[in-house]
């Protein structure tokens, strides 16, 4: 920092720059996918949506037995 006359934050924020640039040393990889043939009947992908609109039933079952 004293040599190039750059406050702390200055260095810091280079560092991360250079460490975040493109490098010629990194080489691009791939890894293959292959389908395991299984298909559930739930769809984990949407299970917090579910689960939302789960409670979103109970609620409004809680709320009908109230009144």
């Amino acid at each position: 920092m004293d040599e190039r006359g750059l406050s702390f934050k200055d260095a810091l924020n280079d560092a991360i720059r250079r460490g975040l640039g493109p490098s010629p040393r990194r080489q691009r990889r791939s890894t293959r996918t292959f389908r395991m043939g299984f298909e559930p009947a739930i769809p984990w992908d949407k299970a917090l949506r579910m689960a939302a609109d789960l409670e979103d039933e109970e609620l409004v079952r809680r709320l009908a037995v109230r009144k």
